[in-house]
């Protein structure tokens, strides 16, 4: 009896220490993200990652090797589509979803809180996290596909930095939006924005852009300029 759980004790010790540097060389393979960036679809994954870990540490019934086979191929899984997410767009929406505009202009957008399942207290809780009581004094709420709320506040409730001499307190033209991604045109959103390809073409060259494959992510901003950001060949590449 002593001996055998004697065997126990060490067979415990030593599923507990492979399984640790197991899900720790895994969990590098994977990459980091800030607790804050966890999408849920990550969130799961974490949550998993931990449940099998700790069923192979813990359950003298669950084969070992079988246990260690699920853990690999779940984080195989995980980092297809991972990559995959990086690669397309519309995979990228299918498994993460996108940023939904909630409050716009000042107006909450029920049709928005609805569809993503928030009621107002929940975004008023939001809102005050930001130091903002009034959701007047809000001209866009985003929620990000991490659940989190991203505000721009009206210019007129903004606070004021030393190179604001006369600050304008005119609504922006156009909220920040994404136009570019991965050397591809994200035309639903130069739709949105009632613009063009053309105009997006007019604001590369002016840049000495060529081609829309060279550029990595290009915004609009909100007085109607054009971020953009190369990939690192055409930035190395170019004189």
């Amino acid at each position: 009896m002593e001996s055998f759980i004697h065997a126990h004790f060490w067979e415990m010790i030593l599923r507990t220490t492979l399984s640790f540097f197991v899900l720790l060389i895994l969990a590098r393979i994977l990459g980091k993200k800030q607790l804050g960036q966890l999408t849920f679809f990550h969130y799961i994954t974490g949550i998993t990652f931990g449940s099998i870990a700790s069923e192979i540490a813990s359950q003298e019934e669950t084969p070992f090797l079988d246990g260690m086979i699920s853990l690999i191929w779940w984080s195989a899984l995980t980092y297809l589509m991972t990559i995959i997410t990086i690669k397309s767009k519309k995979a990228r929406v299918l498994i993460d979803d996108k940023p939904t505009i909630v409050v716009q202009n000042g107006l909450i957008l029920e049709s928005a809180l609805k569809k993503n399942r928030l009621h107002m207290d929940e975004l008023t809780m939001m809102l005050r996290e930001q130091a903002i009581f009034s959701v007047q004094d809000v001209q866009y709420a985003l929620l990000e596909t991490n659940g989190k709320l991203s505000v721009l506040q009206k210019t007129s409730e903004q606070v004021a930095t030393k190179q604001d001499v006369k600050a304008d307190v005119s609504p922006p033209t156009y909220l920040p939006t994404e136009v570019i991604s991965d050397g591809q045109l994200i035309k639903e959103n130069i739709v949105e924005l009632e613009l063009t390809e053309d105009w997006v073409m007019k604001k590369l060259k002016k840049q000495n852009v060529q081609s829309v494959e060279d550029v990595f992510f290009a915004q609009v901003q909100t007085n109607g300029s054009l971020y953009i950001s190369l990939k690192d060949k055409a930035r190395h590449s170019s004189p």
